[in-house]
């Protein structure tokens, strides 16, 4: 199975949360292949590494949700806007600092939802189709009373 092959599979059944840490792995990944081609002087190896790495981000940027995710959503825009604009830079000057710089960041927020992904009481804050496996599928009960009815009966929920 060649690797491409083999790294769908191990995402098809993946909840969102691990599917944006591959995205992170995907992202440092591709960081340290542009960081090899400067090194190398490969100035289109760079360039392919670099536009994954921009793809990725811009990837990210779009599937955030402002409505839900209010503050964070709006951080994390500002840290991928940041992102996307130092790689350019690195790129443009050919500097590994920069590229460690930013893979040293990526590497940061990564952690922070490996925390997510790992920690139920903060799954709890996620989007639904973000939770882990084992609250997606687990019924959510709701209990439903016309107004006024729960005070009149003396009971409630």
């Amino acid at each position: 199975m060649s690797e491409r092959n083999y790294q769908q599979q191990s995402l098809a059944g993946a909840t969102g949360v691990e599917q944006i840490v591959a995205l992170y792995d995907g992202t440092v990944r591709f960081l340290y292949r542009a960081m090899q081609c400067v090194e190398e002087d490969d100035v289109r190896g760079r360039r392919i590494a670099v536009k994954k790495v921009l793809d990725i981000l811009t990837y990210l940027q779009a599937r955030l949700r402002p409505d839900l995710g209010g503050t964070v959503a709006a951080s994390l825009a500002d840290f991928y806007a940041t992102m996307f604009t130092m790689t350019l830079e690195a790129s443009h000057l050919e500097s590994k600092e920069q590229f460690e710089e930013v893979i040293g960041f990526v590497r940061n927020v990564r952690q922070a939802w490996m925390v997510v992904a790992r920690d139920p009481e903060a799954g709890k804050v996620l989007p639904r189709e973000l939770r882990t496996r084992e609250e997606r599928f687990v019924p959510q009960a709701e209990v439903y009373a016309p107004a006024g009815e729960a005070a009149a009966s003396g009971w409630s929920a």
